[in-house]
């Protein structure tokens, strides 16, 4: 099964609406749904802050700032 990646942080209103996006997504194409608060960790603190949300379809990096759902839905 694929996974996609959730780069956030509490309180991101961004990462809140990639969130629903994706569990919209979700329910008609399953996937893990893996999500990663950059704030545990200074690495990907300093990697994503500007960033977030970023998204990762299997390791891979596909989306900053937004889900485009249609792109992502012809990757899956």
């Amino acid at each position: 099964m694929r996974t996609i990646t959730l780069y956030g942080r509490p309180g991101c209103h961004l990462c809140d609406d990639a969130r629903a996006i994706l569990r919209q997504i979700q329910a008609a194409r399953p996937f893990v749904l893996q999500e990663v608060d950059i704030e545990t960790d200074d690495r990907l603190f300093k990697r994503y802050l500007e960033r977030i949300p970023v998204i990762a379809l299997d390791g891979e990096e596909l989306f900053d700032h937004f889900v485009d759902e249609q792109a992502l839905r012809r990757r899956l």
